[in-house]
């Protein structure tokens, strides 16, 4: 029997072998490892593949929300209101920048930030909303927009796995004040090793990203950067001209893997439609581009062993909410705090989904699932 993966990188490759050995090819031979060509050339595809003004490559997914967040001033004893139901970066970047997250609850129905929630909790010391678009679902940005007018705060959006998810016909990354990438391999679009942007309509939260990946050095109106002169104490968070290279042949085929997600999600729908598992709502005004499929189910583990059994892989994103996780144990929440991130944590499911997955696998990993929740 062959093993069904949750992703499968080495089938991705295979298709676009050519491409990618020759944009390393290329980066090596012009030994540009450090901001080159590329690096420029992807920030200005990838802006405008997102509709935005400005894109900053960033060393990683990590680094561009934490950059993001010192562009917008957020600092010490600022307060910055997001959710538990995430991966641990997005709460991290928070508190390195010395300021301290504000965890909410979630839509039990999308898995991203209940505006209702996000608005009880601003406070005299909030600074900024960083909702998260999950699993490849944009966030309910109008009505978070409308928050962050009304108290004058900004808008920090984590797309890190929704690349071309569409709000209300509008891509993400240029929904708020600036939105955070990443290109870690197994993203939609992703890097062979770490990578991330930063976009946004603002010219100087670009120029002050531009100056913070790149230790601090003053950014000329030519946009060329002065080797020994430091603006700021900065970081060592560029994008790898490698990456970059790597990205810009990628993001060429990106609209038609979406495309296929999307087809493959429609069939995964119809096939479990009469099942007990929770399956995915995806509300009107959004386009997920499904980075991940996710059911609920009630007894997982049991579930999850009985696919393995049947050499089909599966996920859970993610297990331990942020807020019950020892690492933001000072923030002092307990469980009970936030009950649909808590539910969700118990009960979600990630089923393989990716371009290359074929209606024979996928017709497998649902017969599978029916099976077992069917006589648990």
């Amino acid at each position: 029997m062959n093993k069904i993966p949750l992703v499968d990188l080495k089938a991705q490759y295979e298709t676009i072998k050519p491409e990618i050995d020759e944009a390393i090819r290329r980066v090596i031979e012009t030994t540009a490892f450090i901001n080159g060509p590329d690096v420029k050339a992807f920030e200005a595809e990838f802006a405008q593949f997102c509709g935005a003004g400005h894109a900053v490559g960033i060393a990683s997914g990590t680094a561009a929300l934490q950059l993001a967040l010192l562009a917008c001033g957020v600092g010490p004893g600022d307060e910055v209101i997001t959710v538990a139901h995430t991966f641990c970066a997005t709460a991290e970047a928070i508190v390195h920048v010395g300021a301290k997250p504000v965890f909410v609850d979630i839509d039990p129905r999308t898995y991203t930030i209940d505006p209702d929630a996000a608005a009880r909790a601003v406070t005299p010391r909030t600074k900024a909303i960083l909702p998260v678009h999950l699993y490849g679902m944009p966030a309910d940005m109008d009505a978070i927009n409308a928050i962050a007018q009304q108290r004058g705060l900004f808008l920090i959006e984590d797309a890190a796995q929704a690349h071309g998810a569409l709000y209300k016909g509008r891509p993400v990354g240029a929904l708020g004040h600036v939105a955070c990438f990443s290109f870690y391999p197994g993203k939609n679009l992703g890097a062979y090793g770490d990578a991330g942007a930063i976009t946004t309509n603002d010219p100087e939260i670009a120029r002050r990203a531009l100056a913070l990946r790149d230790h601090g050095r003053a950014v000329g109106p030519d946009g060329k950067r002065s080797k020994y002169e430091h603006d700021r104490v900065g970081y060592g968070e560029r994008l790898d001209t490698l990456q970059a290279a790597i990205l810009r042949a990628k993001l060429r085929h990106l609209p038609a893997w979406t495309a296929r997600r999307q087809a493959v999600a429609q069939r995964y729908l119809e096939l479990l439609a009469d099942t007990p598992a929770g399956l995915p709502f995806t509300p009107d005004d959004r386009q997920s581009v499904w980075h991940l499929f996710v059911v609920r189910v009630q007894q997982r583990a049991e579930t999850q062993a009985r696919l393995s059994a049947q050499g089909i892989e599966t996920g859970i994103h993610y297990p331990i909410p942020l807020h019950l996780q020892k690492s933001f144990a000072s923030l002092g929440y307990r469980a009970g705090d936030l009950p649909h991130t808590e539910a969700a944590a118990q009960h979600i499911l990630s089923l393989p989904i990716y371009p290359e997955l074929s209606e024979e696998q996928q017709t497998r990993i649902a017969q599978a699932l029916r099976e077992a929740v069917g006589s648990l």
